[in-house]
């Protein structure tokens, strides 16, 4: 039998069949008509591109807005409690139980339940749940926030007698490769009008087989809330890590009277870690170096509407690229994601924060800190501290009271709350910079005198310290903070769009020239060069970065912005740019160029990738780069003319040629000791002809939830991919299936995600498509006028 069998099914997700209505204000008429949809939903992903929309560039220029949901249901069993638990809504949500206000919550990322039990009906009534959400005061983001029940709802009926929401801590003290000690906290509820006596039985299993059990006596009275703790070994302890991600499943039970009243599952993983001063990240006494990206929580042409499987294609791209670490900028994460983190093998720093006493904008999280935070970050310790995957807590991003007393005393609170919680991980926050030097050149002596330490960093209260940006004071960190570790929690924000080169690329760009100066640069059509030449003023490029990171044992390691690219944010620019550039992977989730740089140094897969494209006009000067590893050189040919070797030199992490264009094959062949490694070849494309189309999978689970992303690309008369290609596609579906989003990586682009029509972008489209609850075919058929059009089937079962 598996582990999951094994557990009562205390709690189902509650997300389907629900209604909803987008108002003015926030009464509800007789007359309004309600829209019958699924959640997680997110509104604003479905509404219109417009300059004028009150979330401006950081939303990405869509609107938010006031929303309503209901769900209608029925409750058999009077004799159990009743929970209804939210996993994120955004935003100022209020819920009602047939018209009972059951409380506000203003963080549109936390996760939070409430008690329905007082106010249900039963014998066959129905009882109506009502939510109000309200997005309407913009901006409050300073990136794209969706609006609505856009995370997961779940329905927990227990009994009276019950381990209470998030109510297992698990930690490992002591592990070793022969023993591993698992302590466990069980926090219980006794909603009986009576004391109890009860015994508490936990099992630990690895996999389907049980390993260890133990029991406690409990004796607990009427309307009380208790915490007990227990100890088991584990023999033989096969540790969680990067590469094998192996988890364990704790099984906790209430007996009365022999009879089991109640069933919790915890998964958990044995680890050991630490962050050391000369030698950085240490992982089960191992050195490993953090090579991490940051994820804003919006899925693309998805919007913020959770969806497990976009989650892990993400997660999958990034392992592909060799990445190893997910920062969840700026705010708790689904839960989804940390459980995707656990099973595929991630480093997290988990961050809860982006602003404390003082807004960043006018209608943001700072209006309700006062109230609101020390409840948010409690249940945020809480729910995530199991997570094998969490390695770090970030209370705060680019804070501005880091800067005076008030940033300290409240990091000294917020770091005193964390550490009543949990006492295993360190305590950061991504200050931007922890340090100032006049100068920082990497290359001239550091002195001690030119040094200023902003009050949070240089307070004492943080496990590590977090920097953002700042690159060139990296290597002087250890004369900075002798006795406190490095992490790198925000770094690069490189620029780039895929598939647009500037032809030329040893000029650096620093976009723009400052953060509040209206930028007037850039190229035509808001594009910025692919080739890794661009990054903001405040930034680096990724080469400059990881040169960096990559040379010091002391720096543990780094979280780019961006693993992919988000809605909102299109620094540089500004309208009509709606989504950002910093992605090394764009909005569709197609890699640009700089993937491979990354992917050749972080990876042990044999690469070798060179661009750009080759359909340009005769005799133009274009600069071609190759990313390789596992070789001593590369040589390039064009239609079989040798254009030369070449060779990396000291920390080059690339290598070039300046030739002029002949329309015919660009080809490259890389070399170890004389012995081909691989060779690549690129071709001038002629006129689009047709299209191919590829799915990421083409069996799907027919559970109304599974996607398959299908890529479009335009290609001439001999398959290959056109790269200046911008056609109008046009998408349909047939069968089991529907379609949910489309998308190009065009910042640009203001088209509707949620439309069955799109252009490609340099030859590229994605079509994103869901299945229905029932088994069968997929059809889906792509047209373009002037093209053959494809079609692809995909199967449900």
């Amino acid at each position: 039998m598996k582990t999951e069998n094994k557990v009562a099914n205390r709690k189902i997700n509650f997300s389907n069949d629900w209604q909803f209505v987008l108002t003015e204000d926030d009464t509800l008429s007789e007359n309004i008509v309600w829209r019958h949809l699924n959640v997680p939903h997110d509104w604003s992903i479905e509404g219109g591109f417009n300059k004028n929309n009150p979330a401006n560039l950081g939303g990405g220029y869509l609107p938010g807005g006031l929303g309503w949901y209901k769900k209608t249901f029925q409750v058999k069993d009077a004799s159990k409690e009743t929970f209804i638990q939210f996993d994120g809504v955004y935003m100022n949500s209020d819920v009602w139980i047939n018209g009972h206000h059951l409380g506000s919550r203003p963080n549109g990322y936390i996760s939070f339940e409430y008690d329905l039990t007082p106010y249900l009906k039963y014998n066959g009534q129905d009882n109506e749940l009502l939510v109000k959400v309200d997005n309407s005061q913009q901006p409050n983001s300073r990136w794209y926030s969706g609006s609505g029940i856009y995370r997961n709802v779940w329905l927990k009926t227990v009994n009276k007698l019950h381990i209470s929401q998030w109510g297992t801590f698990i930690t490992t003290p002591k592990v070793s490769d022969k023993k591993a000690t698992v302590s466990i906290d069980i926090n219980i509820n006794n909603n009986n009008s009576e004391a109890k006596e009860a015994t508490i039985v936990t099992t630990i299993y690895n996999h389907d087989t049980e390993l260890n059990t133990t029991s406690s006596a409990l004796s607990i009275n009427k309307n009380e809330n208790k915490t007990i703790h227990q100890e088991l070994a584990v023999e033989n302890p096969e540790l969680w890590s990067i590469k094998t991600p192996n988890l364990y499943t704790a099984i906790t039970k209430i007996l009365v009277d022999k009879k089991v009243v109640d069933t919790y599952q915890t998964s958990f993983g044995i680890r050991y870690f630490k962050f050391d001063l000369n030698k950085g990240f240490l992982l089960n006494g191992e050195q490993v170096k953090i090579k991490g990206v940051c994820l804003h929580h919006d899925l693309g042409p998805l919007g913020a509407a959770v969806n497990t499987r976009a989650l892990e294609r993400q997660l999958q791209i990034m392992k592909d690229m060799g990445v190893n670490g997910i920062r969840t900028a700026h705010n708790p994460p689904t839960p989804e994601l940390l459980d995707l983190c656990d099973s595929m093998g991630f480093i997290v720093m988990d961050e809860s924060f982006d602003m404390w006493n003082n807004t960043k904008t006018e209608f943001d999280y700072a209006n309700n800190w006062g109230k609101w935070h020390k409840k948010d970050l409690e249940d945020f310790i809480k729910r995530d501290r199991n997570h094998p995957s969490v390695f770090i807590w970030s209370v705060g991003n680019e804070i501005q009271e880091q800067w005076n007393e008030q940033g300290v005393e409240t990091a000294k609170e917020l770091k005193a709350l964390v550490r009543s919680l949990d006492t295993t991980r360190p305590i950061t926050v991504a200050m931007n910079p922890p340090v100032n030097m006049p100068n920082t050149d990497v290359t001239t002596q550091f002195d001690a005198s030119t040094v200023h330490l902003n009050p949070v960093a240089a307070s004492g209260e943080l496990d590590i310290i977090g920097y953002n940006y700042a690159h060139q004071t990296y290597p002087f960190h250890q004369q900075n903070f002798p006795n406190t570790p490095f992490i790198a929690t925000e770094t690069t924000s490189g620029l780039q769009t895929r598939g647009y080169y500037d032809k030329i690329s040893d000029t650096l760009k620093r976009w723009p020239v400052r953060w509040d100066i209206p930028f007037d640069g850039g190229n035509l059509g808001n594009t910025v060069s692919a080739y890794d030449q661009v990054s903001t003023p405040w930034g680096s490029t990724h080469e400059e970065t990881w040169k960096i990171i990559k040379k010091y044992d002391f720096l543990s390691g780094m979280y780019i912005w961006t693993g992919f690219d988000y809605i909102g944010e299109p620094t540089p620019y500004v309208w009509p740019s709606r989504s950002s550039y910093f992605g090394v992977v764009d909005l569709a989730g197609f890699p640009k160029d700089v993937y491979y740089m990354y992917q050749s140094e972080w990876t042990d897969k044999d690469v070798l990738h060179l661009f750009p494209h080759w359909n340009w006009s005769e005799g133009e000067t274009v600069d071609v780069w190759a990313y390789y590893n596992h070789a001593d050189e590369v040589e390039l040919f064009v239609n079989d003319q040798s254009q030369g070797i070449r060779k990396k030199e000291g920390d080059d992490l690339h290598v070039m040629w300046r030739i002029p264009f002949e329309a015919g094959t660009l080809k490259a062949v890389s070399r170890k000791d004389g012995h081909v490694v691989l060779e690549k070849e690129i071709k001038t494309a002629s006129e689009p002809s047709t299209l191919k189309l590829t799915a990421d999978r083409q069996t799907l689970n027919a559970n109304g939830n599974d996607l398959s992303f299908v890529t479009v690309d335009v290609v001439d008369d001999k398959g290959t991919i056109v790269p200046t290609a911008q056609n109008q596609l046009h998408f349909s579906v047939e069968g089991e299936g529907k379609i949910v989003g489309v998308a190009n990586g065009n910042p640009t682009n203001h088209e509707s995600f949620k439309g069955d029509t799109h252009k490609a972008l340099n030859g590229k489209c994605l079509v994103i498509v869901q299945a229905t609850n029932n088994q069968g075919n997929i059809k889906l058929t792509v047209t373009s006028e002037g093209l053959k059009s494809q079609e692809i089937s995909i199967i449900t079962k």
